[in-house]
């Protein structure tokens, strides 16, 4: 997921256009959208935070908290598949995962599911 925009490049980018920079320039020159521009705008007449606002999706299935079970759950059982882990989780945690979930999942910890045989 890409990051937001620092507070820093959308001061510089209202300062451009403040300057009599056409906004199609700034946003060339900064490499930024005209609408991000737009809505930066906006935000800053109304007296509104440049601040990024908080990222929207969904909140991980498996948690933070839960990540040290998980890979105490794939230390113990190095062989196991995906679907392996997956069954596992469910008996353990009462929670269902789908396969690209706890693929992701065993990718941020660093751990690829390779069998060892």
């Amino acid at each position: 997921m890409p990051r937001a925009y620092s507070v820093d490049l959308r001061e510089r980018s209202l300062h451009a256009m403040a300057s009599g920079m056409a906004m199609t320039e700034v946003a060339h020159f900064f490499d930024v959208s005209v609408s991000s521009l737009s809505r930066w705008k906006r935000r800053n007449a109304t007296g509104q935070s440049l601040l990024p606002g908080k990222a929207t999706g969904r909140p991980r299935v498996v948690t933070a908290e839960q990540e040290a079970e998980l890979r105490a759950q794939v230390m113990d059982l190095p062989d196991a598949t995906l679907a392996m882990h997956q069954a596992r989780w469910e008996q353990t945690h009462g929670v269902r995962v789908s396969s690209a979930t706890m693929s992701r999942t065993l990718t941020r910890l660093g751990l690829p599911l390779k069998r060892s045989r």
